[in-house]
């Protein structure tokens, strides 16, 4: 009876390590626990994350040793190697999840919109000039509905701006609505989360939950104040803090929320010449984003 049990282990066994398939790619978009992956010979290839997923940096001159890492880590941009089992959805179920620290960082400098825009820009303003001469042309057909268009003419107006913002601070991440927003303002030299600032979090975490698909950005800023070292550390402090709060507190799951990103003295939105512009730049940013294909656009 032992021995009969022991070849029904065996070959469950062979048959397990048969299905199993080892895929490269890059990330391309993340819905939830759900990986949009590109690779060599397929387009997209849907890349499941499970509770007992093992994602990992490899690390050291010969590549054999591995860093355990979140799953936050896992974001849109990041080369990967999988090795997993295909379910029933033709889905890859992750079993482990490997990739190298330079890719890791290169994929972090394209989530913080590090990564150079300009081409898509001026796509995005061709695209809406061509949109502007189609809306001219139709104007005589579409004069019963001047109002309507009207109406339209601001809304494209509107969105031109919000696009090209968008455009310039996420880079490879233009596949993305931004369905809500919270800002998060710091103390100089401290990276501690005010408690005044924990219902603001708390209610988008909790509205963040009511979208399909939906995944959190957290991006961490400092002033120009002070050496450029210490204040990429603080935007890194201030951002990882809010990012804990969310987990811990807002009770987002680590397959919805992105690796939180150190900006240091970029992008400010004041002066630092006044105390008051500095106070405005010593900040965290928390989005709240959802994939366009999500929206069914």
């Amino acid at each position: 009876m032992r021995t009969l049990v022991t070849c029904i282990l065996i070959a469950a066994s062979l048959a397990l390590a048969a299905d199993t398939q080892n895929v490269q790619g890059v990330i391309k978009a993340r819905n939830g626990a759900m990986l949009i992956v590109q690779t060599a010979d397929t387009t997209n290839l849907n890349v499941l994350l499970t509770d007992f997923t093992v994602v990992g940096q490899i690390q050291g001159a010969l590549k054999v040793r591995h860093k355990q890492m979140s799953m936050a880590a896992l974001i849109p941009g990041l080369a990967i190697q999988v090795e997993g089992a295909y379910n029933t959805q033709q889905q890859l179920v992750a079993k482990s999840i490997k990739f190298k620290g330079d890719d890791l960082q290169q994929a972090k400098k394209i989530q913080a919109g590090m990564h150079e825009t300009q081409e898509r820009s001026r796509e995005n303003a061709r695209e809406l000039e061509r949109h502007n001469a189609e809306l001219q042309a139709q104007n005589e057909a579409l004069a019963r509905q001047q109002q309507d268009l009207t109406e339209q003419q601001k809304k494209i107006a509107a969105n031109k701006a919000t696009i090209d913002a968008a455009v310039a601070r996420f880079g490879q991440l233009d596949d993305y609505f931004i369905l809500d927003q919270a800002v998060v303002y710091f103390a100089n030299g401290k990276v501690k989360l005010e408690s005044k600032f924990h219902t603001d979090l708390v209610r988008l975490a909790e509205k963040a939950k009511t979208v399909q698909g939906y995944i959190i950005e957290v991006k961490g800023y400092a002033s120009s104040v002070g050496s450029a070292d210490v204040n990429q550390k603080l935007s890194e402090g201030r951002a990882n803090n809010v990012t804990t709060f969310l987990i811990q507190r807002g009770r987002i799951p680590l397959t919805n929320i992105l690796a939180p990103g150190a900006m240091g003295e970029t992008e400010l939105v004041a002066s630092d010449k006044s105390a008051e512009g500095q106070a405005e730049n010593r900040r965290v940013v928390v989005r709240v984003l959802q994939n366009k294909g999500m929206a069914g656009i």
